[in-house]
């Protein structure tokens, strides 16, 4: 039997029987006869919602959380005669994205019109740009596991926009909410060239990541803002010959969780039907298929048979000017995005000697990067800031649900207080109530230290009152320690702890020890 690993997913060929075989990147795993070599081709297309202030073609906010079709007007309504009006931001956070993405941007694009009904599309048409993309012929790396990276082309990302919700639980009937309708949506479709769940997932998750870096989307996806639709297959050869699976989309996942689950599931699924069919399940004879995944049972589950482009009846929307994009214009966009995440975490780990652990979570989010960057441009020690900010900072984070950036903390702070620890002025204990204290206050590091009794305590004659008292206290554990053996250490400790408590932390652990060595001994 020869085993081959090809992008995490293992490729066995020859031998007798079944093996087990991962499913990349989880562990999920699916049996696979010996003499079939099993790839999955899997593609992407990811739908993002981009934070402009108002709609892609009016002038309603683009807000989530509002009571429903408090955002309508005549024209995302659909309504007969209202006219729309390109908004120009929406085109440059696309610009930004394909820039981004290595991707070309046309100098001429224009807008299309496809033709649908579903409940929460008014106008029975989606505004959506069809033969003549935004943005088209570009790629994104994604870091693999081993310091490995693997190159991911992007077809095109095209702008269109959104459909409003269904919302199924009402009793008794589904409800309508166009509050999300006309929502700027950028659609960035992949090549068909992942192999793993770990590289879907990989994929995914550094897609979020730039768009958020960008600033283009919040990409919180329990507000919609980012939904998946992967499409799988698997090529599967036996006996020199290649089989193709079914082209199979899975619909509007909105977690990595589902993606994963979903993923891993098709991959699993189709193999397990071609086995039993291996002539009749194929792509030839029952083309592609839509699928949604149910969470609960973790499986997917069938909707419909996948329309083409001729389904939906493409045309020019005779509404609207096509955009042209200058040179200038271009430039000036590209200006705007500066370093990228992957640029920042590798500059990171080699100026600043983080670790990767570090440097990819301060990298999450541009603010919080630059956050980092402004503190050592302040003087400040880049490793102490990092240590910092992945304790306190990122559970300050999680308990807002924010970025470590949106903490609150200033650079001007969070230099003083690294500082002020690598001086010797207070120490780990102190600087994490500190750290909390200036996020809800605003005030320097120096002044809550100083207002809450938190500095060290540097006066000898203090320290050795502080010792004296506890010595005095603790007649066991002098003797203890006087009389050696296995409790001397811990008795020794004890006392260091008795006289830290009593300075409420602000002794310096050293110095106590130092004294207490020399009291010890007279």
């Amino acid at each position: 039997m020869v085993a081959q690993v090809c992008n995490l997913w293992l490729l066995v060929v020859g031998g007798t029987g079944l093996q087990p075989v991962a499913v990349g990147g989880t562990n999920e795993k699916i049996m696979t006869d010996n003499n079939d070599n099993v790839l999955p081709i899997i593609g992407m297309e990811i739908h993002v919602e981009l934070a402009t202030k108002t709609k892609i073609f009016c002038r309603c906010l683009n807000r989530f959380g509002d009571p429903p079709n408090t955002h309508t007007c005549p024209v995302c309504l659909g309504m007969p005669g209202s006219l729309p009006v390109m908004n120009k931001k929406a085109v440059e956070y696309s610009m930004k994205v394909g820039l981004a993405l290595n991707c070309t941007i046309a100098g001429r694009t224009k807008w299309d019109r496809k033709n649908y009904y579903y409940p929460d599309l008014p106008k029975a048409y989606q505004i959506s740009q069809y033969d003549m993309p935004l943005a088209s012929d570009g790629y994104l790396e994604i870091p693999l596991e081993g310091d490995t990276t693997k190159k991911l082309r992007v077809l095109r990302a095209h702008l269109e926009e959104d459909a409003g919700k269904n919302v199924h639980d009402l009793p008794g009937c589904t409800g309508v909410d166009l509050n999300r309708a006309g929502v700027p949506l950028l659609e960035i479709v992949s090549q068909p060239d992942m192999n793993s769940v770990a590289e879907v997932t990989g994929y995914a998750r550094a897609m979020q990541r730039i768009v958020r870096w960008l600033g283009v989307s919040e990409a919180n996806m329990q507000m919609g803002h980012m939904r998946f639709e992967p499409n799988i297959n698997l090529h599967i050869t036996r006996d020199g010959k290649i089989y193709k699976t079914p082209i199979i989309e899975v619909k509007n996942l909105n977690s990595f969780r589902s993606l994963e689950g979903a993923v891993a599931f098709e991959i699993r699924r189709q193999y397990e039907l071609w086995q039993d069919d291996p002539d009749g399940f194929t792509l030839e004879k029952l083309g592609k298929q839509n699928r949604g995944y149910d969470v609960d049972r973790e499986q997917t589950v069938f909707q419909r048979d996948k329309e083409e482009a001729h389904d939906y009846r493409y045309f020019p929307d005779p509404d609207l000017m096509p955009v042209v994009v200058s040179s200038d214009w271009r430039d000036r966009v590209a200006g705007e995005i500066g370093e990228l995440p992957l640029a920042r975490r590798e500059r990171f780990m080699t100026e600043y000697k983080l670790t990767f652990e570090e440097a990819d979570s301060l990298t999450m989010d541009g603010p919080t990067g630059d956050l980092l960057d402004a503190v050592v441009e302040a003087g400040a020690e880049a490793k102490r800031c990092s240590k910092l900010l992945m304790s306190r900072g990122l559970a300050l984070a999680n308990e807002k649900n924010c970025t470590i950036a949106m903490t609150g903390i200033k650079a001007w702070q969070l230099a003083d207080l690294a500082k002020m620890q690598d001086g010797g002025d207070i120490n780990a204990t102190a600087a994490a109530k500190i750290f909390d204290k200036m996020t809800a206050t605003g005030d320097s590091p120096a002044d809550i230290a100083q207002a809450d009794g938190l500095l060290i305590v540097k006066d000898d004659s203090q320290i050795e009152k502080w010792i004296d008292d506890a010595i005095a206290a603790n007649p066991q554990a002098v003797a203890e320690i006087a009389q050696g053996g296995k409790k001397q250490k811990k008795s020794f400790s004890f006392l260091v702890g008795q006289v830290m408590q009593a300075s409420r932390g602000a002794a310096a652990p050293a110095d106590v020890q130092k004294q207490l060595t020399q009291k010890l001994a007279e």
